[in-house]
């Protein structure tokens, strides 16, 4: 999936909580995007193995949120949300393909590395690849409530980042042709 369409999850799953204590929804948005795109910083370690915990880090998301309802600060719910927008970022990969640039023509198995049975997951391919319109539409869709329950700095980022996005899946499979080699 894309980095925007996990943002957009993490926030999608934070908006509750932001619509039932407004105050703490700049915190809780801050903490969904950065946690959204963490992950990802490793394209430059192991993609999808460095910093991607999709099995150990459900007890660390679920520690966060018991700490974030026992100490309902700014900065102790926007760490939650990172925490559990990141590890939603890293289980949710496994619907996806592999971490592969072409996976159209280079099908790949492994999808995201679970740490607790040191083995790859499978891919389950719900979306073909990042960037694919079932992305696209997924992004969209996760978008919505984002942008009606956040206000303030929110919409203009999530507005951007699903122009970003929508302008990503017109041009995906063909960015594959522009890229140097060296990338993958």
């Amino acid at each position: 999936m894309m980095a925007t369409t996990h943002v957009f999850a993490g926030l999608a799953l934070a908006a509750p909580v932001a619509a039932a204590v407004p105050t703490l929804s700049s915190p809780l948005a801050a903490g969904a995007i950065v946690g959204g795109l963490a992950p990802d910083l490793d394209l430059v370690l192991e993609h999808r193995r460095s910093l991607h915990f999709p099995i150990a880090g459900l007890p660390v998301a679920a520690l966060a949120v018991v700490v974030a309802l026992a100490v309902p600060s700014s900065p102790v719910v926007a760490v939650a949300a990172a925490v559990v927008a990141a590890w939603l970022h890293a289980a949710s990969d496994a619907l996806g393909d592999g971490p592969e640039m072409d996976p159209w023509t280079d099908v790949g198995d492994r999808a995201v590395y679970d740490h607790v049975r040191g083995r790859w997951l499978r891919a389950r391919r719900w979306i073909r690849y990042d960037g694919a319109p079932e992305d696209g539409a997924l992004a969209l869709a996760l978008a919505v409530p984002v942008l009606l329950v956040f206000d303030d700095w929110v919409v203009p980022v999530v507005a951007g980042g699903l122009a970003v996005s929508l302008g990503y899946v017109l041009v995906r499979r063909r960015l594959v042709a522009w890229l140097p080699g060296w990338l993958e």
